[in-house]
């Protein structure tokens, strides 16, 4: 038996799809246990980008299962367009099940999502207004609509029905809004549900099967540690549990069935959209990793905040979801500069803090305070042992080791599957 969830550590965005993909490679299935469209992973194979959305990034090995678990947020529209590109690409997508129980993000759970966000004003929270957070309230209110109901059209029809009617009232007496048709929006979902129909399963009982048989089960999370809606920078969180608690919820497994838990870390900090950013660099350096990075949103495209390595948060990280590995990611990204920062801890009012504060009021007055480390020059493309990197990147990782009290198991020195410096087996 070996079962491994992989977890964002920071704000997501760390490269899991590179990650996932290379540990892929290992496992005989690959689980993707929350979020929704609004996550996107970018995997790069033999010099070709695939940009995943909600398949899990190991359909490009054609010989693995995939599976969407219970704790995703479904758009059958963006789904189904997924497939047809990756079939378009030669990707075939035979070996890919969804849970019946995962939620449906309907028309007006997107349409929602907008004129909320909007009428949030200045207290915006950057939501990608792909209808994830009205999906998991309908879900919390015991409203929502599942994969599986789409699949028995008089139980669809039902709960449509009664939906459309209650969102209408919302959408015309407190936005202002056109209302919606029930009939439309019935026969388009219904046509999804059965293009869907082949691939649903009840996906809880195939990972523990999987599981119990003593295959390689990988567990892919989606975002990072501090969006996670209860351990994450509330109110600047998502909807679901990016931890990796939320494997266990999000798939239909006992914690007893995880072995490993390895935390997807960049060489530096990134974060898209508001909230505070202790470690973030608004200058000249903050460009320079932006774009060498090319941190721009897989899904939105929007520009990253750029800042140091924040430890603090990525101790709380290892806290919060138990990691025992850590897998660095671009670490190329800062060949160049003369001196590197890392954030070891916050001051506030006089105070230095080394843990993670559970007041934002607290986080949002956080000043970094930071150790200085020397750069390196040298080009770690083609660097493939990690005696073989430059010492001062070598002293680098190791600091960052010692800061979290976890090993650094995998680095990655560039997008490709072969940039990867294993330092340790995963399964």
């Amino acid at each position: 038996m070996a079962a491994v969830v992989l977890i964002g550590v920071q704000w997501g965005d760390e490269g899991k799809g590179k990650i996932t993909d290379y540990l892929a490679a290992q496992a005989d299935m690959v689980v993707r246990y929350q979020g929704g469209n609004n996550a996107g992973h970018t995997v790069v194979k033999e010099g070709e980008e695939f940009k995943l959305h909600l398949i899990p990034s190991g359909i490009l090995y054609p010989e693995k299962t995939c599976v969407v678990g219970n704790g995703v947020v479904l758009d059958p529209a963006v789904i189904l367009d997924e497939l047809r590109q990756l079939r378009e690409r030669g990707v075939r997508s035979g070996k890919l099940l969804i849970s019946g129980n995962a939620q449906v993000i309907m028309p007006y759970h997107r349409l929602l999502d907008g004129l909320e966000e909007e009428a949030r004003a200045e207290q915006k929270i950057g939501t990608t207004k792909r209808g994830i957070g009205p999906c998991y309230m309908d879900k919390t209110a015991r409203i929502g609509i599942r994969v599986a109901d789409l699949l028995d059209p008089e139980e669809f029809a039902f709960k449509l029905r009664r939906n459309v009617q209650e969102k209408n009232m919302l959408l015309t007496k407190v936005y202002g809004a056109e209302p919606l048709d029930f009939q439309p929006i019935y026969d388009e979902y219904l046509a999804f549900g059965e293009a869907l129909r082949p691939y649903v399963v009840d996906a809880s009982l195939v990972i523990n099967e999987t599981i119990q048989a003593g295959e390689k089960v990988l567990f892919e999370g989606a975002q990072g540690t501090l969006l996670d809606l209860d351990h994450g920078t509330y109110p600047y969180v998502t909807s679901s549990h990016p931890i990796a608690g939320g494997a266990c919820t999000g798939a239909g497994v006992g914690p007893t069935r995880i072995e490993r838990v390895v935390g997807v870390v960049k060489a530096y900090t990134t974060r898209v959209g508001e909230g505070p950013f202790p470690t973030e660099l608004l200058e000249e350096t903050g460009e320079r990793i932006r774009d060498k990075g090319r941190e721009f949103g897989t899904t939105t495209g929007r520009a990253r905040r750029c800042g140091w390595f924040d430890a603090v948060i990525a101790r709380y990280a290892v806290r919060v979801s138990g990691i025992s590995d850590l897998a660095m990611t671009k670490l190329d990204v800062l060949t160049g500069l003369k001196s590197i920062r890392i954030c070891v801890g916050y001051r506030v009012d006089g105070e230095v803090l080394y843990e993670f504060p559970q007041s934002q009021k607290v986080f949002q007055r956080s000043q970094p305070v930071y150790e200085e480390v020397p750069g390196w020059q040298e080009d770690l493309s083609e660097v493939r042992n990690f005696e073989d990197l430059p010492k001062n990147a070598r002293l680098y990782i190791e600091k960052i080791e010692q800061l979290t009290g976890v090993p650094v198991t995998l680095v990655a020195v560039g997008p490709g599957r072969e940039q990867t410096i294993v330092r340790g087996a995963i399964f």
